[in-house]
């Protein structure tokens, strides 16, 4: 009887395991594989190519304009969250009156899909309904604000709408950091002489180092994964201009018929995402040695 109660919780969780490990990695499996083929409207295993389709995909210029936009936005949307959840925390940690409410707002946005931010977005930024329309309907005519229809500038529009969604995770997360500080700390300091602003770049910013790395690891594979926000707001356009890797992976799979091609490009994302996340884990499990 014992020896079943000890079994029956790994016989609880073993379904979900199992589909969960089939659905996850078999898959990344099979991408690969198809990677490796020559599959188009439907898979072909027949037609093996090797590193072909890898081979033709940094020869498309489509795929660099991609890999470009990922950068601009991966770094400027980071960046962007971290600063303002940063600025943010700090605002709220001086015990402010209405702290819950505002907490609340700031909030507010990482509740909703990226794809309700993006259509939200996109009425903002359409030069022809929303703000380069108020403002010329309040009179500012020389006001000119045509970002989303810009082939140069339509990715920061992206950034602008990731930027304004995620700032308040990390803003949550900083604060939760800055609350586990003791104020004595910035008492001494303040003691010393220090002002603020360096005490917060110089002590308190090296304290939340950790919160830094974990909040930096998150945004980076939201940023890898940006697929629904970039439709959304743009649709890869104007023309192929905002164009990340996970939109030209939908497209050359689900539209072109370029299965290979779109497994291809999904296996240098999960790369990429490897890249970010295993060093993380490396870090963080590693077993220590022990004192002796």
């Amino acid at each position: 009887m014992k020896s079943f109660e000890n079994l029956l919780p790994k016989l609880v969780i073993a379904p979900g395991f199992l589909l969960g490990f089939a659905f996850i990695y078999g898959l990344m499996i099979w991408n690969g594989v198809l990677s490796v083929t020559g599959s188009r409207m439907l898979p072909n295993y027949d037609e093996f190519v090797g590193l072909a389709q890898y081979q033709r995909l940094f020869e498309m210029d489509r795929w660099w304009v991609a890999l470009r936009n990922l950068g601009i936005f991966s770094v400027l949307y980071v960046a962007g969250a971290l600063a303002l959840g940063l600025l943010l925390a700090i605002f709220l940690d001086q015990k402010i009156r209405f702290e819950g409410a505002l907490r609340t707002v700031y909030l507010y946005p990482m509740a909703l899909s990226f794809i309700v931010t993006g259509t939200a977005w996109k009425w903002i930024l359409n030069p022809s309904l929303g703000l380069e329309k108020l403002m010329h309907d309040l009179g500012w005519q020389s006001f000119h604000f045509d970002w989303l229809v810009q082939s140069e500038s339509a990715i920061y529009c992206v950034v602008i709408a990731g930027i304004w969604q995620s700032a308040g995770f990390a803003m949550a997360l900083f604060l939760a950091g800055l609350r586990g500080i003791d104020d004595s700390i910035i008492k001494a300091a303040q003691i010393d002489g220090a002002s603020l602003p360096r005490i917060y770049w110089r002590i308190i910013l090296p304290i939340l180092r950790p919160v830094v790395f974990s909040t930096v690891l998150v945004l980076s594979h939201l940023s890898i994964k940006s697929f629904d926000l970039v439709m959304a707001l743009t649709a890869g356009g104007p023309g192929f201009a905002s164009d990340v890797p996970a939109t030209f992976m939908f497209v050359m799979s689900f539209t072109r018929g370029q299965i290979g091609l779109g497994a291809a490009s999904a296996s240098m994302m999960l790369a990429t995402v490897a890249a970010i996340v295993v060093p993380y884990l490396y870090s963080e499990l590693r077993s220590k040695p022990h004192d002796r």
